[in-house]
């Protein structure tokens, strides 16, 4: 029987623009916990300490090459993290740097979103179809695709359930979703008053 050289043969497809093994991008940050505390209190003054908080600082100190999807209840901090602090912590610990989106930014500039490799999209849900000339499209989709195949990391916050997004991407999207991100369920009332 045959041998195949898989890293050869994988280092040839590359050359063609085709990468079976996506380059993930995997963080950790030390002492997550205690950073993203002090974050939450440098914007908010006087943080309260959510249980969801505790998923995130896992996801901080190692998250495997996967995405973070923050979803459920608006106003329980989900924006603050992933908007303001996530970004400043893979910055400053990972060196690596974040291009943040709301859903409307998304749906104008699919492409330039698309090219980035590491994208956070705020209040995922709330766009519409993207019409260009007559070209629609599923921007959000695309992305969520276009992330599991190039590997790219994708932080996103949306006050949908995981039906509801399943619901409004359909399957195939959610199924991806599945598969590049750490699911954290945000519960409970909001902080905002």
């Amino acid at each position: 029987m045959e041998q195949i050289d898989f890293k050869k043969t994988i280092d040839n497809l590359r050359k063609t623009g085709f990468n079976p093994v996506p380059n993930l991008v995997n963080i950790a940050i030390p002492d997550a916990k205690n950073i993203l505390w002090q974050g939450l209190n440098y914007f908010t003054g006087n943080a309260e300490w959510l249980p969801e908080y505790d998923e995130i600082a896992t996801w901080l100190s190692g998250n495997n090459g996967r995405g973070l999807l923050c979803h459920g209840n608006c106003g329980r901090g989900k924006s603050l993290i992933c908007w303001k602090i996530i970004p400043l912590l893979l910055n400053h610990y990972c060196r690596k740097i974040v291009a943040c989106y709301d859903a409307q930014q998304m749906n104008a500039d699919i492409d330039a979103v698309k090219a980035k490799h590491i994208i956070y999209i705020d209040d995922v849900g709330t766009e519409n179809l993207s019409v260009k000339f007559g070209e629609k499209r599923l921007a959000f989709c695309e992305i969520v695709d276009e992330a599991e195949k190039r590997g790219k990391l994708l932080i996103l916050t949306t006050n949908l359930s995981l039906d509801e997004i399943s619901q409004k991407y359909g399957e195939r999207t959610m199924d991806r979703l599945v598969a590049i991100t750490t699911r954290v369920k945000f519960k409970g009332d909001s902080l905002r008053k």
